[in-house]
């Protein structure tokens, strides 16, 4: 495996920190469209933890899968064998019909998520630009 700028550590760190983001967008967009949804209980991801012995090893990201812990549980998105653990809330109002979804928490998470993508494509996007001023590029 060759040295490139995109094996950087701080690079490979925010490219999966964008990557969560956006399954975790794809989390939260199920929540809300299972607003409605008998018996549904919502989920979210672990955020990805960083630290000097993850910057030094570079994991393959993949998709992203709902933990089903019980059979009759709705599956989730197709994708497996993801690299991001999945989560659920336990503090939560349920409905009579069992459902849990509580919209204006997922929609502030939502909000929170797109600020931390922004950030994070920011950062990458600035640090691709000091590499290129600093190769005269």
């Amino acid at each position: 495996m060759g040295f490139g700028i995109g094996n950087l550590p701080i690079l490979h760190m925010l490219r999966t920190r964008m990557e969560w983001s956006q399954a975790r967008q794809k989390v939260l967009a199920e929540n809300v469209a299972n607003a409605d949804t008998p018996g549904f209980r919502p989920h979210d991801l672990v955020a990805p933890k960083f630290n000097q012995e993850s910057a030094l090893r570079q994991p393959h990201v993949g998709g992203v899968s709902l933990e089903r812990t019980n059979p009759l549980h709705l599956v989730g998105f197709p994708d497996a064998g993801s690299s991001f653990r999945s989560t659920s809330d336990g503090n939560f109002e349920v409905t009579p019909t069992g459902n849990a979804v509580n919209l204006e928490n997922q929609m502030m998470k939502v909000a929170g998520n797109q600020m931390d993508y922004q950030v994070a494509t920011t950062l990458y996007t600035r640090s691709l630009s000091l590499i290129k001023t600093a190769l005269g590029k």
